[in-house]
């Protein structure tokens, strides 16, 4: 397995975490609210999290991209939607660490990858939503530094050999938002990481 991805049941674990900690405070009048994915309120985005982790441990068990494209945006939320991601993050963590699993060649939709990649694309998307979740209902947006340094370290290697991906200037902007304008070189790298990923911090 690639080194980039070394230990990375322990980082999805945390950024799930992370996401987790914003999610606890969203207040019962915030699910509607807008968040920084436009095509997104605050319950869909939490409902592509919880949905998408389910989506990757059926990548696991043989699932196919067409499944997962269909299940993509499915509301898997119900009446308490923390409970639902916790279980989500639970399921997801537990697959990947099933032997032999982060070696597995996964039908992702945009290209074969292995479990371990596939999972560091995961942590890398829960990363950059948790910025997005917190900025929606306004809690703290500072994310975890190493999670920020690991991301923008190994982004060539989180991305590598997929149709699309958000370290090409010649990419498609179905999945991952288009770069927001020029970085500011001063900025601290949690904003060029976002900005990388068409955030304006």
């Amino acid at each position: 397995m690639n080194h980039a991805f070394d230990g990375i049941i322990d980082r999805f674990v945390l950024a799930s975490a992370e996401f987790e900690r914003r999610l606890r405070a969203v207040r019962p009048e915030q699910w509607r609210l807008p968040t920084p994915c436009t095509d997104w309120s605050v319950r869909q985005l939490v409902a592509h999290m919880a949905g998408g982790n389910l989506n990757y441990v059926g990548l696991l068990r043989g699932g196919t991209k067409e499944e997962f494209l269909r299940l993509r945006e499915a509301d898997v939320l119900g009446d308490d939607p923390v409970a639902a991601y916790i279980r989500s993050v639970g399921e997801c963590a537990g697959a990947f660490a099933r032997q032999g699993a982060l070696d597995r060649v996964l039908d992702y939709p945009l290209g074969q990858v292995t479990g371990g990649q596939a999972l560091a694309v995961r942590t890398a998307d829960t990363v950059i939503h948790t910025w997005d979740l917190a900025r929606s209902v306004e809690t703290d947006d500072v994310l975890d530094a190493g999670l920020v340094a690991w991301v923008d370290d190994h982004l060539a290697e989180i991305y590598a050999g997929l149709a699309e991906t958000p370290v090409s200037d010649h990419t498609t902007h179905r999945f991952f938002a288009a770069p927001d304008g020029a970085p500011d070189p001063t900025a601290s790298r949690q904003a060029r990481l976002l900005n990388i990923m068409g955030r304006r911090p």
